[in-house]
């Protein structure tokens, strides 16, 4: 065969083109290519509501098992257990969703004021949340 053709017999399309050496993601004008801290938030939130919630639920269950570890397998002390299990699941999430949620709104505030991203931000932010976390408590 001469002259091979870069043309592929199965899609009828030159190879050449299906290779791109620019980003794969379109991103509208003005935007940055790495997530802000206020895009970054919401994920920040939810995560540790979730991760409260499963410690929160094993913490029950080891309670749970504990206070009750003298009555014998019966309904009331599968009740008991359970509302361990979902009282300690929804103080946690509650707990660390608000300390996610204190932490991400100090973080965006302080870029917005500081107009600059970087470490010293993280670091007011986690200091600031820790702060006031520690003062609505005793000293």
């Amino acid at each position: 065969v001469t002259g091979m053709s870069p043309l592929s017999p199965y899609l009828n399309l030159d190879p050449r083109y299906l290779v791109q050496d620019t980003d794969e993601f379109i991103l509208p004008t003005g935007a940055n290519k790495t997530r802000g801290r206020f895009e970054l938030a919401f994920f920040t939130i939810g995560g540790c509501c979730m991760t409260g919630a499963a410690f929160g639920a094993l913490n029950g269950l080891r309670l749970g098992l504990k206070e009750t570890q003298n009555m014998a397998w019966s309904k009331p002390r599968n009740v008991q257990i359970l509302n361990m299990v979902t009282r300690q699941g929804a103080l946690w999430a509650n707990t660390l969703g608000s300390l996610a949620l204190l932490y991400s709104a100090f973080g965006v505030i302080i870029e917005k004021t500081r107009g600059a991203e970087d470490d010293l931000n993280t670091i007011a932010a986690g200091t600031l949340t820790g702060m006031l976390y520690k003062s609505t408590g005793s000293v």
